[in-house]
């Protein structure tokens, strides 16, 4: 009947051809070189090129990478020794930088102090010495230190004048200087936060991908631990954890007495995210086939399943770091954090508690500048990035 379809011939044979040569998938379709680059990238150079596109981002890394080159060479960069003191600079206030002197170009120098006693309130009056010109120097010899505890030296990049001073943010109550304690204070707070992180992020990662990969009473447990601690308030918890710690301890001992502190308090928030990842992903059929194939659970979570989304537990740990600074900046400030001669950015903000002293000698508040900035710039790398994270999205 006409229309019908015909009928097939089961006896037929149809012939299957498969190309020997290899695949090209660029074959498929014609690709411009812009698409052809993006189309071949790896995963990793897409996560780069998205996270060069957060140009706020970028510029915070570079700052970052700026400050913990601070830290490292924090002996050399830093005018005096970390306890220096100048008994006639008590509370001197900060001196400008000038290039001209009576329009005359002598370079980098600062102007001395002419320093005056007020009897009735017993507080030092300095003014500048226009006629004391005092140029500084450069790559010159200074206060001797041991660079990291371990190398006995004495240069520095920038050094007062001969007999000179060169305070460029000002002097303590012990005339010691207030920008080359900032320097070495940029050493705990910058690093404390890195090893708090370090503790936290090896919590989370073991208790997150346990109670996600396993399930069960071991999620039930961990999850109402979680609560418990998300529960408590986090200051008077701080303060009653360090309150514990013995005064006798060394200032070391405190120092990493503090960090794990950090470490135990902020591991919740990565927990969380590697449970709920972990629990998205163990049905998933490279997790059974890696099962099948006899592979331990320490193994499927470690080789295939935590570097599946490696990308947004980083991006988590970053935005955990700035909470541990400012755990240890409010601790240190309020006392019970560290301790002298221990220098952090707290214990130089804790000099500035009495509000008549930062009335009076408000320079003293110039390590909170360093805090706000980094706090800053941690925010918007962390920003970046978790968007770099998924390069896929828009």
């Amino acid at each position: 009947m006409a229309g019908n379809p015909p009928k097939s011939d089961d006896s037929a044979v149809i012939e299957h051809y498969v190309s020997p040569e290899p695949f090209d998938p660029r074959a498929i379709e014609k690709l411009t070189p812009e698409q052809e680059k993006v189309f071949l990238a790896s995963q990793k150079k897409l996560m780069w090129w998205k996270f060069k596109r957060h140009k706020v981002a970028v510029w915070c890394g570079l700052f970052l990478l700026f400050m913990y080159f601070v830290v490292f060479f924090a002996e050399f960069l830093a005018p005096y020794g970390l306890e220096t003191r100048n008994s006639r600079s008590i509370y001197a206030p900060p001196q400008s930088i000038h290039l001209f002197h009576e329009g005359e170009f002598v370079g980098p120098f600062v102007y001395g102090y002419k320093s005056t006693l007020d009897l009735k309130t017993l507080k030092r009056n300095y003014v500048e010495d226009t006629k004391k010109v005092q140029p500084l120097r450069y790559f010159c010899r200074g206060d001797s230190y041991a660079f990291w505890g371990m190398i006995e030296s004495d240069l520095h990049l920038v050094c007062p004048a001969e007999k000179g001073e060169f305070y460029l943010l000002g002097a303590d109550r012990l005339g010691r200087d207030v920008f080359s304690r900032m320097i070495y204070g940029a050493r705990i707070s910058l690093t404390i936060g890195l090893i708090g992180v370090t503790i936290s992020f090896i919590l989370g990662i073991v208790i997150g991908g346990l109670a996600g990969y396993y399930g069960g009473w071991i999620d039930l447990v961990s999850q109402r631990l979680i609560e418990v601690i998300q529960s408590l308030p986090t200051i008077p918890l701080w303060l009653a954890l360090a309150a514990i710690m013995p005064v006798t301890w060394s200032p070391i001992v405190v120092y990493f007495g503090i960090t794990v502190i950090l470490g135990l308090l902020e591991w919740t928030g990565l927990a969380r995210a590697v449970r709920s990842k972990l629990l998205s992903l163990r049905e998933e059929d490279y997790v059974l086939a890696a099962r099948l194939m006899g592979a331990r659970p320490s193994r499927i979570i470690g080789r295939h399943l935590i570097p599946g989304f490696m990308s947004h537990i980083i991006a988590s740990a970053t935005i955990t770091i700035p909470t541990m600074i400012l755990g240890e900046t409010a601790l240190s400030f309020l006392g019970l954090g560290l301790r002298s001669p221990v220098v952090s950015w707290g214990v130089l903000l804790n000099e500035a508690q009495n509000i008549n002293v930062v009335a009076l000698y408000p320079w003293l508040m110039w390590p909170v500048v360093p805090v706000i900035l980094v706090i800053l710039a941690y925010n918007f790398f962390g920003d970046g990035l978790r968007d770099a994270a998924d390069p896929y999205s828009t």
